[in-house]
């Protein structure tokens, strides 16, 4: 039988998932299974994507495309080089890549997949997915809601209703959606959310505070300085990994600059409770779409029988607190936040391919 895979082509970062031995498994290359959604030209002339483009593109943001998601179903041309590029062109590069990637892990062609989008995309935005998806070489047998993705992934017991809400936090974007699942249906009650609000903006909540450091504590000019700035944001992404499993993190960077003919290092101490202050403003937007999703459907906290975490940043121990408060139960995280849209897209190719998704 044709392989059909699911992938969850995200604002940051993009995963393709596929049904192995009857288990939906991320499909890995040398790395997590997670290849960041971006997509550059080399110093050659060359396209590159994922990693390879991500690690330029701080120092080499004009020819670096980042976030193409946003555009998706607008006709707004992206100048890469000495080419232009519709959205949807530039997300197949992509596609494609994922493409390859499980044609080389499952060792056969892959021409068919199973596509996860934002509730809210239009039908524009949609078409756009499918034709990214058919210029990188795949049919696109379905596209599928990234919040029905995430609620498939937890296999919900579907022999009675519940209602659950999603809460994704990515990189670049924040969805909260509410889903009704009865009889085998899922059935998006609710769905609202900013596609400009993620853990990129705490990164640069931490930078900000790093560079106010180093002008006014270390007395070392730092504008127009891409690479520091690209250093600093390696390692506010770090630091704000790392204190979402202790209460204090110090960030450390060697030879930032030179003052009085001796080179300076950054040592910076960040406690968790001052990262939560950092994002408060940011996190309290978050409950506010959460409070508008509730309202939409017309329903109560009470109401709500699961939560799920979606998303990178829902690992920020603050989240999952805000959330138990509010609806006086544990959210779950239990399948990999960044890889649960990728692993329920692949659900449902196994359906398409008469697969029993009970199993």
């Amino acid at each position: 039988m044709e392989p059909i895979v699911g992938i969850d082509l995200g604002t940051t970062n993009s995963e393709v998932a596929f049904v192995i031995n009857e288990n939906a498994e991320i499909i890995k290359d040398d790395d997590n299974g997670i290849m960041p959604s971006c997509v550059g030209l080399n110093s050659d002339g060359a396209i590159i994507v994922g990693t390879e483009a991500k690690n330029q593109a701080e120092i080499f943001p004009e020819s670096t495309v980042l976030s193409v998601k946003r555009l998706m179903g607008k006709e707004e041309k992206i100048v890469l080089g000495s080419q232009s590029y519709l959205p949807q062109e530039i997300s197949a590069f992509i596609l494609k890549a994922l493409k390859e990637r499980a044609e080389k892990t499952l060792n056969q062609k892959v021409s068919k997949a199973v596509i996860t989008v934002p509730a809210y995309f239009t039908d524009a935005q949609r078409q756009a997915t499918r034709e990214a998806g058919e210029i990188a070489g795949l049919n696109v047998v379905r596209i599928i809601n990234e919040p029905t993705a995430a609620a498939l992934a937890y296999e919900t017991d579907r022999s009675d209703r519940q209602n659950i809400l999603i809460y994704d936090l990515g990189g670049g974007t924040f969805d909260v959606s509410i889903v009704k699942i009865e009889s085998d249906v899922v059935e998006v009650m609710a769905s609202t959310g900013d596609n400009h609000l993620g853990g990129d903006d705490f990164d640069n909540a931490i930078i900000s505070i790093l560079l106010d450091h180093i002008q006014n504590e270390l007395k070392i000019k730092v504008k127009n300085d891409n690479k520091l700035i690209a250093r600093l944001k390696r390692a506010a992404e770090n630091a704000k990994i790392e204190l979402s499993s202790n209460p204090y993190v110090t960030i450390e960077e060697d030879h930032i600059g030179r003052k009085a003919f001796r080179d300076v290092h950054l040592s910076y101490e960040l406690s968790r409770e001052a990262f939560d202050d950092l994002i408060h403003d940011d996190i309290s937007r978050t409950m506010d779409a959460v409070n508008t999703a509730l309202k939409d459907a017309n329903l109560l906290p009470a109401d709500i029988d699961k939560i799920i975490l979606v998303g990178g940043s829902t690992r920020i121990p603050k989240i999952s607190s805000l959330l138990e408060e509010k609806f006086s139960q544990l959210p779950h995280g239990e399948i990999d936040p960044d890889l649960c849209v990728a692993l329920g897209a692949a659900i449902q190719a196994g359906r398409e391919m008469g697969m029993d998704s009970s199993s």
